[in-house]
């Protein structure tokens, strides 16, 4: 199973960027997937997740109502919509995939992870 994210760069202050996650000789929608990320000298948090069951979705507090997940089944990949970016949502993002039935931003719940892609916000 390998999953590999991309799209990561720098944007100023209040701007977009789309990160895509994308599998290779597996389907994403079997499994739930899941953003995390990780700023220099935090801990890895979970952002937002998009269950296999039913296409529910999730999303940390602090990007409610900015990011936003969805899910291309004939593209096999996953979007991760940030919008009114903030110097804080600068980190390395990463994708994951989990075996789980229901939604989680819980990174233990996750089996599988791509490499990160990171996302720098500044002026």
């Amino acid at each position: 199973v390998q999953l590999q994210a991309f799209g990561g760069g720098m944007v100023q202050p209040g701007g977009s960027r789309r990160l895509s996650c994308a599998a290779s000789r597996f389907r994403l929608n079997y499994y739930t997937i899941g953003w995390f990320r990780q700023a220099p000298g935090k801990e890895r948090e979970g952002v937002s997740c998009i269950s296999k069951s039913d296409g529910s979705t999730d999303y940390a507090d602090s990007v409610k109502g900015r990011f936003i997940i969805s899910r291309d089944n004939a593209k096999n990949t996953v979007y991760l919509q940030m919008n009114s970016l903030k110097p804080e949502d600068t980190a390395v993002y990463y994708c994951a995939a989990s075996l789980l039935w229901g939604s989680s931003l819980r990174a233990s719940e996750y089996e599988y992870w791509g490499q990160g892609t990171l996302v720098t916000v500044s002026s």
